[in-house]
């Protein structure tokens, strides 16, 4: 089954809650997501870490109920 971006949103904001988080969906198949997550929090961590951090927050349903999430983090807007 699908998620809808509300649901990636929500989820991610839940686990970093100073998140600025926008949701694209590539396909318009619910499967295929774009997201840019910018966090104060993710100041000092390296990309890798920062991306941990947000699919640590999809509590697992990378893979399964969210198939593809192009991913963009920063720790301030640019």
């Amino acid at each position: 089954m699908a998620m809808e971006a509300a649901e990636i949103e929500a989820l991610i904001k839940a686990a970093i809650p100073d998140a600025v988080v926008e949701i694209s969906d590539l396909a318009g198949d619910g499967d295929h997501y774009a997201a840019t997550v910018i966090s104060p929090s993710f100041a000092g961590k390296s990309r890798v870490q920062q991306h941990q951090i947000v699919y640590a927050a999809l509590q697992g349903r990378m893979g399964g109920e969210l198939h593809a999430l192009a991913l963009t983090t920063a720790a301030t807007q640019d």
